[in-house]
């Protein structure tokens, strides 16, 4: 319990240093640090109760865009303030780290598995985002509805 404790300390500094790398506004800092562990603890439950690289992603991604979304409109700032730092824990890191140095080293077979891994990673965040932006859009369809029916 302490170790999940330690890496979602982590996790929220992360954000927070990344948002100070990219330059956030200090009032933004603070709730990217909380999105960016928002996320990291979905894709944590899932792929511990399903596993896989696809699902867990895909629903770590869809977490930051609606999340990221609420939050931009409560303090009134653009939502892409709260989706970079939110990504930082998803990122295929040592993966790409991987893909590149088997290139390198000649072990193509190795290298072209870890790059499918990147590339379904990388997919499935994305899909997220598509998938919360559609559900926002919906969202908003719904509420201006005519005749009061979103209401």
């Amino acid at each position: 319990m302490n170790l999940f404790i330690i890496k979602c300390i982590c996790v929220y500094f992360s954000g927070i240093g990344f948002g100070l790398i990219v330059n956030l506004p200090h009032r933004a800092l603070n709730v990217a640090g909380i999105t960016a562990t928002l996320s990291w603890l979905v894709y944590y439950v899932i792929i511990n109760t399903w596993g896989g690289l696809g699902a867990p992603n895909f629903f770590g991604g869809l977490t930051i865009g609606l999340v990221s979304v609420v939050i931009a409109h409560i303090k009134k700032m653009p939502s892409i303030l709260f989706d970079v730092p939110g990504l930082v824990p998803l990122v295929p890191g040592g993966q790409a780290y991987n893909t590149i140095k088997n290139f390198a080293l000649g072990d193509y077979q190795v290298a072209f598995n870890y790059l499918s891994e990147v590339v379904w990673i990388a997919g499935s965040i994305a899909l997220g985002f598509i998938v919360a932006e559609l559900i926002n859009k919906i969202r908003i369809k719904i509420k201006y509805l005519p005749f009061g029916w979103g209401k």
